[in-house]
Protein backbone atom coordinates (compact mmCIF):
# COMPACT_ATOMS: atom_id res chain seq x y z
CA UNK A 1 0.00 0.00 0.00
CA UNK A 2 2.97 2.29 0.57
CA UNK A 3 5.40 3.27 -2.18
CA UNK A 4 8.90 2.24 -1.11
CA UNK A 5 11.86 4.52 -1.73
CA UNK A 6 14.60 3.10 -3.92
CA UNK A 7 17.37 3.99 -1.47
CA UNK A 8 15.69 1.84 1.21
CA UNK A 9 15.76 -1.25 -0.99
CA UNK A 10 17.98 -3.97 0.51
CA UNK A 11 20.06 -4.24 -2.69
CA UNK A 12 20.71 -0.48 -2.71
CA UNK A 13 21.63 -0.58 0.99
CA UNK A 14 23.96 -3.50 0.35
CA UNK A 15 25.67 -1.62 -2.51
CA UNK A 16 26.08 1.47 -0.32
CA UNK A 17 27.62 -0.68 2.41
CA UNK A 18 30.10 -2.26 -0.03
CA UNK A 19 31.04 1.16 -1.39
CA UNK A 20 31.56 2.42 2.15
CA UNK A 21 33.81 -0.53 2.95
CA UNK A 22 35.82 -0.04 -0.24
CA UNK A 23 36.11 3.70 0.39
CA UNK A 24 37.33 3.16 3.94
CA UNK A 25 39.96 0.68 2.81
CA UNK A 26 41.08 2.96 -0.01
CA UNK A 27 41.33 5.90 2.36
CA UNK A 28 43.30 3.85 4.81
CA UNK A 29 45.78 2.70 2.18
CA UNK A 30 46.02 6.19 0.64
CA UNK A 31 46.71 7.85 3.94
CA UNK A 32 49.40 5.45 5.08
CA UNK A 33 51.14 4.99 1.76
CA UNK A 34 50.80 8.29 -0.08
CA UNK A 35 49.88 11.03 2.34
CA UNK A 36 52.19 10.04 5.17
CA UNK A 37 55.21 9.81 2.94
CA UNK A 38 54.58 13.13 1.20
CA UNK A 39 53.60 14.90 4.39
CA UNK A 40 56.77 13.90 6.18
CA UNK A 41 58.87 15.30 3.36
CA UNK A 42 57.01 18.62 3.46
CA UNK A 43 57.37 18.81 7.24
CA UNK A 44 61.11 18.31 7.04
CA UNK A 45 61.49 21.06 4.46
CA UNK A 46 59.36 23.48 6.48
CA UNK A 47 61.13 22.71 9.74
CA UNK A 48 57.78 21.94 11.48
CA UNK A 49 57.06 19.69 14.41
CA UNK A 50 56.04 16.37 12.76
CA UNK A 51 54.21 15.10 15.84
CA UNK A 52 51.67 17.95 15.89
CA UNK A 53 50.92 17.90 12.15
CA UNK A 54 50.63 14.16 11.82
CA UNK A 55 48.46 13.98 14.95
CA UNK A 56 45.94 16.42 13.40
CA UNK A 57 45.80 14.44 10.15
CA UNK A 58 45.39 11.23 12.11
CA UNK A 59 42.30 12.53 13.95
CA UNK A 60 40.70 13.65 10.69
CA UNK A 61 41.17 10.23 9.15
CA UNK A 62 39.92 8.50 12.30
CA UNK A 63 36.77 10.65 12.23
CA UNK A 64 36.08 9.86 8.57
CA UNK A 65 36.76 6.17 9.08
CA UNK A 66 34.41 6.12 12.09
CA UNK A 67 31.62 7.65 10.00
CA UNK A 68 32.14 5.10 7.23
CA UNK A 69 32.18 2.22 9.69
CA UNK A 70 28.98 3.58 11.23
CA UNK A 71 27.33 3.60 7.80
CA UNK A 72 28.44 0.01 7.27
CA UNK A 73 27.01 -1.10 10.63
CA UNK A 74 23.70 0.65 10.01
CA UNK A 75 23.48 -0.92 6.54
CA UNK A 76 24.16 -4.39 7.89
CA UNK A 77 21.58 -3.89 10.65
CA UNK A 78 18.91 -2.79 8.16
CA UNK A 79 19.64 -5.82 5.98
CA UNK A 80 19.38 -8.06 9.03
CA UNK A 81 16.02 -6.57 10.02
CA UNK A 82 14.76 -6.89 6.44
CA UNK A 83 15.79 -10.55 6.32
CA UNK A 84 14.07 -11.21 9.64
CA UNK A 85 10.87 -9.65 8.35
CA UNK A 86 11.18 -11.64 5.14
CA UNK A 87 11.55 -14.91 7.03
CA UNK A 88 8.59 -13.98 9.24
CA UNK A 89 6.48 -13.24 6.16
CA UNK A 90 7.46 -16.59 4.65
CA UNK A 91 6.39 -18.37 7.83
CA UNK A 92 3.09 -16.52 7.82
CA UNK A 93 2.57 -17.39 4.16
CA UNK A 94 3.19 -21.08 4.87
CA UNK A 95 0.70 -20.96 7.72
CA UNK A 96 -1.77 -19.21 5.43
CA UNK A 97 -1.39 -21.89 2.74
CA UNK A 98 -1.88 -24.67 5.27
CA UNK A 99 -4.90 -23.09 6.94
CA UNK A 100 -6.49 -21.84 3.74
CA UNK A 101 -6.11 -25.31 2.21
CA UNK A 102 -7.96 -26.65 5.22
CA UNK A 103 -10.62 -23.94 4.83
CA UNK A 104 -11.18 -25.04 1.23
CA UNK A 105 -10.87 -28.77 1.83
CA UNK A 106 -13.49 -28.90 4.59
CA UNK A 107 -16.48 -27.69 2.53
CA UNK A 108 -15.31 -29.67 -0.52
CA UNK A 109 -15.16 -32.87 1.54
CA UNK A 110 -18.56 -32.10 3.00
CA UNK A 111 -20.04 -31.50 -0.45
CA UNK A 112 -18.64 -34.78 -1.70
CA UNK A 113 -20.13 -36.65 1.24
CA UNK A 114 -23.60 -35.17 0.73
CA UNK A 115 -23.52 -35.84 -3.02
CA UNK A 116 -22.49 -39.46 -2.43
CA UNK A 117 -25.34 -39.81 0.04
CA UNK A 118 -27.85 -38.47 -2.49
CA UNK A 119 -26.40 -40.78 -5.15
CA UNK A 120 -26.48 -44.01 -3.14
CA UNK A 121 -29.67 -43.62 -1.14
CA UNK A 122 -33.26 -43.06 -2.06
CA UNK A 123 -34.10 -40.23 0.31
CA UNK A 124 -37.39 -38.55 1.01
CA UNK A 125 -38.00 -35.08 -0.30
CA UNK A 126 -37.57 -33.66 3.18
CA UNK A 127 -34.15 -35.27 3.61
CA UNK A 128 -33.14 -34.18 0.12
CA UNK A 129 -33.96 -30.56 0.93
CA UNK A 130 -32.06 -30.86 4.19
CA UNK A 131 -28.90 -32.10 2.44
CA UNK A 132 -29.29 -29.54 -0.33
CA UNK A 133 -29.40 -26.85 2.35
CA UNK A 134 -26.16 -28.18 3.83
CA UNK A 135 -24.53 -28.15 0.41
CA UNK A 136 -25.67 -24.59 -0.31
CA UNK A 137 -24.11 -23.56 2.99
CA UNK A 138 -20.80 -25.15 1.95
CA UNK A 139 -21.01 -23.47 -1.46
CA UNK A 140 -21.48 -20.12 0.28
CA UNK A 141 -18.38 -20.80 2.35
CA UNK A 142 -16.35 -21.60 -0.76
CA UNK A 143 -17.67 -18.53 -2.58
CA UNK A 144 -16.80 -16.37 0.44
CA UNK A 145 -13.20 -17.65 0.48
CA UNK A 146 -12.75 -17.12 -3.26
CA UNK A 147 -14.31 -13.63 -3.22
CA UNK A 148 -12.12 -12.66 -0.29
CA UNK A 149 -8.92 -13.66 -2.08
CA UNK A 150 -9.92 -12.08 -5.40
CA UNK A 151 -11.07 -8.83 -3.80
CA UNK A 152 -7.92 -8.55 -1.73
CA UNK A 153 -5.75 -9.16 -4.81
CA UNK A 154 -7.59 -6.44 -6.76
CA UNK A 155 -7.41 -3.96 -3.88
CA UNK A 156 -3.68 -4.51 -3.34
CA UNK A 157 -2.92 -4.23 -7.06
CA UNK A 158 -5.15 -1.13 -7.22
CA UNK A 159 -7.16 -2.64 -10.07
CA UNK A 160 -10.41 -2.85 -8.13
CA UNK A 161 -12.94 -0.43 -9.59
CA UNK A 162 -14.95 0.63 -6.60
CA UNK A 163 -18.52 1.79 -7.22
CA UNK A 164 -19.09 4.35 -4.47
CA UNK A 165 -22.73 5.29 -3.93
CA UNK A 166 -24.45 7.08 -1.09
CA UNK A 167 -26.15 4.47 1.04
CA UNK A 168 -27.89 4.48 4.39
CA UNK A 169 -25.43 2.30 6.31
CA UNK A 170 -28.03 1.33 8.88
CA UNK A 171 -30.42 0.12 6.18
CA UNK A 172 -27.59 -1.69 4.38
CA UNK A 173 -26.64 -3.46 7.61
CA UNK A 174 -30.27 -4.45 8.24
CA UNK A 175 -30.55 -5.82 4.72
CA UNK A 176 -27.30 -7.77 5.17
CA UNK A 177 -28.61 -9.23 8.43
CA UNK A 178 -31.73 -10.49 6.69
CA UNK A 179 -29.74 -11.97 3.78
CA UNK A 180 -27.32 -13.69 6.18
CA UNK A 181 -29.99 -15.19 8.40
CA UNK A 182 -29.22 -18.69 7.14
CA UNK A 183 -25.54 -18.25 8.06
CA UNK A 184 -25.73 -16.65 11.48
CA UNK A 185 -29.28 -17.14 12.70
CA UNK A 186 -31.87 -14.64 13.84
CA UNK A 187 -30.51 -14.09 17.33
CA UNK A 188 -26.86 -13.51 16.47
CA UNK A 189 -26.73 -10.06 14.90
CA UNK A 190 -28.35 -7.07 16.61
CA UNK A 191 -28.26 -3.60 15.05
CA UNK A 192 -28.64 -0.50 17.23
CA UNK A 193 -29.16 3.08 16.11
CA UNK A 194 -29.80 5.17 19.25
CA UNK A 195 -30.25 8.41 17.29
CA UNK A 196 -32.91 6.92 15.03
CA UNK A 197 -31.59 8.87 12.04
CA UNK A 198 -30.18 7.41 8.82
CA UNK A 199 -26.45 7.62 8.18
CA UNK A 200 -25.69 8.15 4.50
CA UNK A 201 -22.17 7.55 3.27
CA UNK A 202 -20.57 6.82 -0.11
CA UNK A 203 -19.63 3.13 -0.02
CA UNK A 204 -18.97 0.29 -2.41
CA UNK A 205 -21.89 -1.97 -1.50
CA UNK A 206 -20.05 -5.22 -2.29
CA UNK A 207 -17.03 -4.25 -0.19
CA UNK A 208 -19.10 -2.90 2.68
CA UNK A 209 -21.07 -6.15 2.88
CA UNK A 210 -17.78 -8.06 2.79
CA UNK A 211 -16.58 -5.87 5.68
CA UNK A 212 -19.70 -6.80 7.65
CA UNK A 213 -19.24 -10.47 6.81
CA UNK A 214 -15.59 -10.53 7.91
CA UNK A 215 -16.14 -8.73 11.21
CA UNK A 216 -19.24 -10.75 12.15
CA UNK A 217 -17.69 -14.08 11.08
CA UNK A 218 -14.54 -13.25 13.05
CA UNK A 219 -16.59 -12.42 16.17
CA UNK A 220 -18.45 -15.73 15.94
CA UNK A 221 -15.34 -17.75 15.12
CA UNK A 222 -13.56 -16.65 18.31
CA UNK A 223 -16.54 -17.22 20.57
CA UNK A 224 -17.08 -19.97 23.11
CA UNK A 225 -20.46 -18.70 24.28
CA UNK A 226 -23.45 -21.06 23.84
CA UNK A 227 -25.27 -18.09 22.29
CA UNK A 228 -22.83 -16.02 20.19
CA UNK A 229 -23.96 -12.43 19.81
CA UNK A 230 -22.74 -9.42 17.81
CA UNK A 231 -24.11 -5.94 18.53
CA UNK A 232 -23.59 -3.37 15.75
CA UNK A 233 -24.07 0.18 17.03
CA UNK A 234 -24.02 3.40 14.98
CA UNK A 235 -22.88 6.52 16.84
CA UNK A 236 -22.24 9.97 15.34
CA UNK A 237 -19.69 12.04 17.25
CA UNK A 238 -18.70 15.42 15.86
CA UNK A 239 -17.34 14.92 12.37
CA UNK A 240 -17.03 11.15 12.71
CA UNK A 241 -19.33 8.18 12.39
CA UNK A 242 -18.34 5.23 14.57
CA UNK A 243 -19.66 1.74 13.91
CA UNK A 244 -19.04 -0.53 16.88
CA UNK A 245 -19.01 -4.32 16.50
CA UNK A 246 -19.26 -5.71 20.01
CA UNK A 247 -19.27 -9.46 20.68
CA UNK A 248 -19.47 -11.75 23.68
CA UNK A 249 -16.49 -13.88 22.63
CA UNK A 250 -13.24 -14.78 24.31
CA UNK A 251 -11.68 -11.34 23.88
CA UNK A 252 -8.17 -10.33 22.83
CA UNK A 253 -4.94 -9.76 24.73
CA UNK A 254 -3.89 -6.06 24.51
CA UNK A 255 -0.67 -7.03 22.71
CA UNK A 256 -2.73 -8.39 19.80
CA UNK A 257 -4.70 -5.20 19.08
CA UNK A 258 -2.41 -3.93 16.32
CA UNK A 259 -1.06 -7.26 15.09
CA UNK A 260 -4.44 -8.72 14.12
CA UNK A 261 -4.73 -6.37 11.13
CA UNK A 262 -1.47 -7.60 9.60
CA UNK A 263 -1.53 -9.75 6.51
CA UNK A 264 -1.59 -13.51 7.27
CA UNK A 265 -1.47 -12.85 11.02
CA UNK A 266 -3.48 -15.24 13.17
CA UNK A 267 -4.32 -15.08 16.84
CA UNK A 268 -3.49 -18.41 18.42
CA UNK A 269 -0.44 -18.13 20.61
CA UNK A 270 -2.16 -17.72 23.96
CA UNK A 271 -3.32 -20.55 26.14
CA UNK A 272 -7.06 -20.06 25.64
CA UNK A 273 -7.03 -19.29 21.91
CA UNK A 274 -6.38 -21.40 18.85
CA UNK A 275 -5.44 -20.20 15.39
CA UNK A 276 -8.36 -20.27 12.99
CA UNK A 277 -9.07 -19.10 9.47
CA UNK A 278 -6.70 -17.84 6.81
CA UNK A 279 -5.34 -14.74 8.52
CA UNK A 280 -6.78 -12.46 5.82
CA UNK A 281 -10.19 -11.51 7.18
CA UNK A 282 -9.16 -8.59 9.39
CA UNK A 283 -6.42 -7.51 6.98
CA UNK A 284 -9.06 -7.30 4.25
CA UNK A 285 -11.39 -5.44 6.63
CA UNK A 286 -8.66 -2.90 7.31
CA UNK A 287 -7.98 -2.52 3.56
CA UNK A 288 -11.69 -1.96 2.86
CA UNK A 289 -12.00 0.65 5.60
CA UNK A 290 -8.93 2.50 4.33
CA UNK A 291 -10.39 2.45 0.82
CA UNK A 292 -13.40 4.26 2.29
CA UNK A 293 -11.14 6.90 3.91
CA UNK A 294 -11.68 5.49 7.39
CA UNK A 295 -9.80 3.54 10.02
CA UNK A 296 -10.49 0.52 12.21
CA UNK A 297 -9.22 -0.40 15.64
CA UNK A 298 -9.90 -3.07 18.24
CA UNK A 299 -10.21 -3.21 21.97
CA UNK A 300 -11.12 -5.90 24.44
CA UNK A 301 -13.22 -5.93 27.55
CA UNK A 302 -12.28 -8.06 30.54
CA UNK A 303 -10.89 -11.51 29.82
CA UNK A 304 -13.59 -13.72 28.40
CA UNK A 305 -16.01 -10.80 28.03
CA UNK A 306 -15.60 -10.18 24.31
CA UNK A 307 -14.06 -7.64 21.97
CA UNK A 308 -15.12 -4.42 20.29
CA UNK A 309 -14.07 -3.55 16.74
CA UNK A 310 -14.74 0.06 15.78
CA UNK A 311 -14.90 1.42 12.24
CA UNK A 312 -14.48 5.20 12.15
CA UNK A 313 -15.56 7.10 9.03
CA UNK A 314 -15.30 10.85 8.32
CA UNK A 315 -18.89 12.09 8.48
CA UNK A 316 -21.00 15.13 9.21
CA UNK A 317 -24.71 15.89 9.40
CA UNK A 318 -24.50 17.30 5.87
CA UNK A 319 -23.98 13.72 4.60
CA UNK A 320 -27.69 13.13 5.27
CA UNK A 321 -28.79 16.08 3.17
CA UNK A 322 -30.39 15.25 -0.15
CA UNK A 323 -27.95 15.42 -3.10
Amino acid sequence: MYRSRWFLHPIAIFIFSIVAVAASLALYIYWYVEVSTGLKAVIRKANLDPDQVLAAQTWVVILVLSILVGIIMVGIFIIFVYNQKTFQLLRLQRNFINNFTHELKTPVTSLKLYLQTLEKHDLSREDQLKYIGYMLHDVDRLADHVNRILSLARIESKTYRADFRRQDLVAVSEQFRRKSRHLFGDDTIHIHNPSGQPFFYAVDLFLFEMLLMNLIANAIKYNDSPAPRVDITFVAQGRQLSIHFEDNGIGLPPKEFKKIFRKFYQVGRSENMTAKGSGLGLYLADSIVRLHQGRIHAQSKDSGQGSVFTVVLPWSARENDSP
